[in-house]
């Protein structure tokens, strides 16, 4: 049983190492939110050819914003991650969708718990 607890302890994961799960989970999100819209205005389909590529290429800057925006409270044996993001205006007719995302830190791994999205804008 101490063995285990001491497991735990020494496998809680790290702001850091959050932040590089956020990151791959922000890409995927705003891969789909963003470029699985059917309905693009114009000028962003003429200027953006291959959507997920841009947004795959943004995967250090996401993860550094999900760490900003990131509370991280220690159990010593796990952790839990709330990050609350999103909601900006990225172009007068395109709002990023707002995120609330609840992640459990346990063992090395990251296990979210509850994630909501305001949906966003697409003008």
């Amino acid at each position: 049983m101490v063995g285990a607890a001491v497991a735990l302890v020494a496998t809680n994961p790290t702001m850091a190492e959050y932040q590089h799960h956020a990151g791959d989970q922000l890409v995927q999100l705003a891969t789909e939110e963003i470029c699985g819209q059917r309905e693009l205005p114009m000028l962003l389909r003429l200027w953006i050819r291959d959507c997920p590529g841009l947004i795959a290429d943004q995967r250090a800057a996401l993860a550094e914003l999900a760490g900003r925006f990131s509370r991280r409270h220690s159990f010593g044996l796990f952790s839990l991650f709330t990050t609350q993001l999103g909601g900006q205006d990225l172009l007068p007719s395109l709002r990023l969708p707002g995120y609330t995302v609840t992640t459990i830190g346990i063992a090395g791994h990251f296990i979210t718990i509850s994630s909501r999205a305001d949906g966003g804008k697409l003008e």
